[in-house]
């Protein structure tokens, strides 16, 4: 099982989450840092099984909706494996 651990905790800026997204998910540079890039990366370069979450709970109010629109791209790309019966796909925030 390949598990994928993104670390927010003292995010400043969208730029800074983004980046730790690309790294995390060992992204190209060329990665655009924005949600739909995210989407199309998760979705085509991603083999990870799960994405262990941490440090959500230290991000400002700020990031509402930025937190929001990740955990849906992340269950587009659950819904996206079982549609093309892909292995299993899950997310856990702790």
């Amino acid at each position: 099982m390949k598990i994928i651990k993104l670390d927010l905790t003292g995010c400043k800026t969208g730029y800074d989450l983004h980046e730790r997204i690309r790294v995390a998910f060992d992204f190209p540079e060329w990665y655009g840092k924005n949600w739909d890039a995210f989407n199309d990366l998760l979705c085509t370069e991603c083999d990870a099984d799960k994405v262990i979450i941490m440090g959500e709970n230290t991000l400002p109010q700020a990031f509402i909706n930025d937190l929001s629109l990740m955990h849906k791209v992340f269950e587009l790309k659950i819904d996206f494996n079982k549609r093309c019966n892909f292995n299993d796909f899950s997310y856990e925030i702790i």
